[in-house]
């Protein structure tokens, strides 16, 4: 290679690396969308307001994403020179200027915190907006959410649902889709989960028989009373023993509310083996006093 093609290679190769380091200056690439950043307000816009993150351009928020709240004073939400973190939701334009906004970053942080509660079987409070025939749609925190009418207490009045507050437990958080599921009957039953204790007398009806034993409806959560625990004596056939929309008492002997398990026996009420089988009637009639001894023994 001759010296006038090395000179003219250099130049090239210097040419290439200042071009690309202009480029760099142009563009602040540690920016991206989706990324939380901080910055301080230094100017105020009827349209908006600039800020200053860093970058080699001051980045720009839209007065619609301000807030999640209606804003009629910028200042209030957006006040100058105080550090504030920012979602960027759109990337460098031509002049280097970032997209802000703190709306979407509020919403982003709601989801987060509906989905730990979620993780946690919170329940909290929302407010009917509307009714269709599926269920109602509910506001949570600046949020749409629906509640099926499967998973509503009142199931066949919707209209007079409208401006309520409900208890509610979550079903399905979902910020990808948007979906925000929610059900007024889970958290009544995890509310009553909380009240029951093993050892309790409980009261419930029957709600339906299988080879294995009985479940029995306390409360709005489901209990079971397994052929083993309804008497001390063997169980050939329970139909002859219980029918389905019959009262029980029983004692609780488990408790599992991770997985919505509850386990109540009748045998524990027996004076000797069999006697439920002999006489149900006088058996249920003094299960306070049979449950008191029971829950004695079980201490014991």
């Amino acid at each position: 290679m001759n010296s006038e093609s090395k000179v003219s290679q250099k130049a090239n190769s210097s040419f290439t690396m200042d071009d690309f380091a202009k480029a760099l200056e142009k563009h602040d690439y540690q920016f991206q969308k989706g990324q939380v950043v901080s910055g301080k307000v230094f100017q105020l816009d009827p349209d908006g307001a600039y800020v200053d993150i860093g970058g080699k351009s001051s980045a720009f928020i839209p007065r619609d994403e301000a807030s999640l709240r209606t804003v009629t004073d910028l200042s209030e939400v957006l006040p100058l020179n105080e550090v504030l973190e920012f979602l960027i939701v759109r990337e460098q334009d031509a002049e280097g200027q970032v997209t802000l906004s703190r709306r979407q970053l509020e919403l982003q942080q709601i989801w987060d915190k509906l989905a730990q509660m979620q993780e946690n079987s919170q329940t909290v409070q929302v407010r009917v907006t509307g009714v269709n025939k599926g269920g109602v749609t509910v506001d949570l925190q600046s949020l749409r959410g629906f509640i099926p009418r499967s998973h509503l207490a009142e199931r066949d009045h919707l209209e007079a649902l409208k401006g309520q507050s409900l208890t509610v437990a979550f079903l399905e958080v979902n910020r990808q889709n948007k979906k925000l599921i929610l059900s007024q009957r889970l958290a009544a039953r995890s509310s009553n989960f909380n009240l029951l204790e093993i050892g309790q007398l409980v009261a419930g009806k029957v709600t339906a028989i299988k080879p294995f034993g009985v479940f029995v409806d306390i409360d709005g959560i489901s209990a079971l009373l397994h052929i083993k625990q309804i008497s001390q004596k063997f169980i050939d056939s329970l139909e002859k023993v219980v029918q389905v929309g019959q009262e029980i008492k029983a004692v609780i002997i488990d408790l599992d509310e991770g997985k919505g398990r509850v386990a109540i026996s009748t045998r524990v009420l027996e004076n000797f083996p069999g006697e439920i089988l002999e006489n149900f009637e006088e058996v249920m009639t003094s299960a306070e006093a049979r449950a008191h001894r029971a829950a004695n023994k079980m201490s014991e």
